[in-house]
């Protein structure tokens, strides 16, 4: 059975507003463009961007630990490089975080945003390369199965947003938790392919409301109580380059023989 693409989001800022796009090139070790290519340190990580290594998701201002980042809206613009970000009582902040400077700049504002909420000092530091700002050391593309998360929402008598589990990719069409079952198959994601790595393991950052940014439900527990795992959506690696757009096929892959 095939699915198909139904949304699709890039993260700029790990940790901050997930923006919609219509498509996307996907490219062999680096997933999405633009995706994870920033994070906020909540304190010195020991991260070094002259040789950047997987860093503890914990050393960032990341929903699990900071619900209120989800109040901060974030937007990059494509063709100036500049990132716009606006919160409630808070001027709007506008630059480029290519440039030193200017990540030097969002780091204050956001200070000011997040007060005694971040631990701090806060610092914006950047990926390079085919880098990446990802949960797992060895995530790239993620993917969710809608019908999981109405499936989930439905044992939970609740209708959860799917953004809560900030993906790459939202499918429909699967059967809902056939995806945990697909480890190291081959799928088709419009005209890129990738295999499957593994399921993703949740944290409390499905926990936060993305539009409320308040702490208000315990979708891991509900998870390992409903289904006795914390899996929801799948990372994939990228094999061979292509563009994914909206609507394009996502194939069910078959069993490797």
């Amino acid at each position: 059975m095939n699915g198909h693409v139904a949304a699709i989001f890039r993260h700029p800022i790990k940790g901050f507003t997930p923006e919609a796009l219509k498509q996307i090139a996907l490219v062999p070790n680096e997933g999405l463009a633009m995706d994870r290519v920033w994070a906020v340190e909540n304190g010195p990580s020991g991260y070094n961007p002259e040789a950047p290594s997987f860093t503890p998701k914990q050393k960032f201002t990341v929903l699990a630990a900071l619900p209120r980042v989800a109040a901060v809206r974030t937007r990059l613009d494509d063709t100036t490089g500049a990132l716009t970000a606006q919160a409630p009582g808070a001027e709007t902040f506008s630059g480029r975080l290519a440039e030193a400077s200017e990540r030097e700049a969002f780091a204050i504002w956001l200070t000011r945003v997040l007060g005694d909420e971040a631990r701090g000092p806060l610092k914006v530091v950047d990926a390079r390369g085919a880098f990446r700002f990802t949960d797992h050391p060895k995530g790239q593309v993620s993917i969710i199965n809608m019908a999981s998360v109405r499936d989930l929402s439905a044992k939970m008598g609740v209708e959860l947003d799917p953004l809560r589990f900030r993906a790459n990719l939202y499918v429909e069409g699967w059967p809902a938790w056939v995806e945990n079952d697909w480890e190291d198959r081959d799928l088709m994601l419009g005209w890129a392919r990738a295999r499957v790595f593994k399921p993703i393991v949740r944290c409390a950052a499905t926990h936060v409301d993305p539009t409320t940014a308040v702490a208000d439900l315990d979708v891991v527990k509900a998870l390992f109580d409903n289904y006795g795992h914390m899996f929801c959506g799948i990372y994939v690696h990228v094999t061979a380059a292509g563009t994914v757009g909206l609507g394009d096929a996502v194939t069910e892959p078959q069993a490797r023989s």
